[in-house]
């Protein structure tokens, strides 16, 4: 917020949970930012989360032009087709490259969104593409980010600026190369040389990539939802006390991001110890960094043993090991599995699910009333006209805090 205030350019595109209005560019980072900045942002099964880039950079540049509600829809299918598609292509020498796939195909996604929004004809897409893959960066040091700052840029703010970036360079009138994907010294020769063209227009248009996206129950990092579901099932049927524990295995994410992290919301460790003493996880106790060090805390977190599963790994009798196991110092050994997480395309949030989930986490600070009228706008997107009637809906007077960054001239 602080950014945006400073550099904020031409009031054009609105800054989502401020006053402010800025330029489409510092639009686009700050919300891209903020949309990643707490972890309840959806997933694409393939590692990416789209909605914190591909959406910041339709709504910037839908309320550059102007666009209506089904105008917008268009726009945010297009950029997870578009984004999703692009790192199925070259994901495998991402990988060895060290770079962060989902920066990759955030800029891929966001840019067309971006486009889309302003209308590029086919020849001013095929430039929009080159310039989107000459801004393609992000690498995976993100990793040790302590403060879940650096993974917001890399996630969301970045890929969703440079993605507004490509789309009105071009309507401005810039051409570039025609061809940046094929021929010589292209992007896939770049990023990875084995890859098979034909994986990015793979049943464009008959598979929408939006469809199979997860929404979060849980405001954590993905590898967490099934633990934490494991957890909640345990516990309802064992009401487990923390001095009962000794031990806690999870057959899950074992040297990743969320092993261990300095951020809570990525922590696997204290989302199983918070569950345990809490019996719950909310938005607020999941992004309670002093509580991580809270001696309670601690204890648990220290029993928590990471284990991965072997690929098509049996036990005794041919049966998958469960996913948690809960060892209490009398020696019974509890154990839980899950079945497809909720909000996933095999078990999907139902409408009631999903509108609860929003509310409670806007409520709090936009008000019961703007929350419900701003849902109930989303639920009728196609019928806006123009996208900037959201801006009210989406703006709301924060308190006072102290400044962030030094006074500027």
């Amino acid at each position: 917020m602080a950014f945006a205030r400073v550099y904020g350019g031409k009031e054009i595109a609105t800054v989502i949970g401020d006053t402010v209005a800025c330029g489409p560019f510092e639009a686009a980072l700050a919300n891209g930012v903020s949309a990643h900045a707490d972890e309840t942002d959806d997933s694409w099964p393939g590692g990416w989360h789209p909605g914190c880039n591909v959406i910041p950079a339709a709504l910037a540049t839908g309320e550059q032009f102007g666009i209506s509600g089904s105008h917008f829809l268009r726009a945010g299918v297009l950029g997870y087709d578009v984004g999703a598609r692009m790192l199925l292509t070259i994901r495998e020498g991402l990988q060895q490259t060290h770079k962060a796939t989902h920066s990759v195909a955030g800029i891929f996604g966001a840019a067309a969104a971006a486009s889309c929004a302003a209308s590029l004809n086919p020849q001013q897409m095929r430039w929009m593409l080159d310039y989107t893959a000459q801004q393609c960066s992000g690498i995976a040091s993100w990793y040790r980010d302590i403060d879940h700052i650096e993974k917001g840029f890399v996630y969301g703010g970045m890929p969703a600026r440079d993605g507004v970036t490509s789309a009105l360079l071009v309507h401005a009138g810039w051409n570039g190369v025609d061809d940046v994907l094929s021929g010589r010294d292209n992007f896939l020769l770049a990023n990875n040389p084995k890859a098979n063209p034909e994986l990015l227009v793979d049943k464009l248009g008959e598979r929408f990539e939006i469809i199979i996206t997860s929404i979060k129950k849980w405001t954590v990092g993905s590898p967490i939802q099934a633990p934490l579901d494991a957890m909640d099932a345990l516990l309802k049927q064992h009401p487990v006390q923390p001095d009962q524990v000794k031990k806690i295995l999870l057959r899950s994410a074992p040297g990743s991001v969320v092993d261990n992290s300095q951020p809570p919301d990525i922590n696997i460790q204290y989302a199983m110890a918070l569950m345990i003493i809490d019996k719950t996880a909310t938005f607020r106790s999941i992004h309670n960094k002093q509580r991580m060090q809270d001696p309670a805390i601690m204890a648990l977190r220290s029993k928590v043993v990471l284990e991965a599963p072997a690929a098509g790994a049996r036990g005794r009798g041919g049966v998958r090991p469960p996913l948690l196991e809960v060892t209490l110092t009398d020696g019974t050994v509890l154990t839980q599995d899950t079945g497809p997480v909720l909000g996933t395309a095999d078990n999907p949030m139902t409408r009631e699910q999903f509108v609860a989930k929003c509310s409670a986490l806007m409520s709090p600070v936009m008000g019961q009333a703007q929350s419900t009228q701003f849902i109930d706008r989303v639920l009728e997107l196609e019928k806006t006209k123009d996208i900037r009637e959201l801006r009210p809906l989406l703006q709301w007077k924060r308190k006072p805090r102290p400044p962030i960054l030094a006074d500027y001239p």
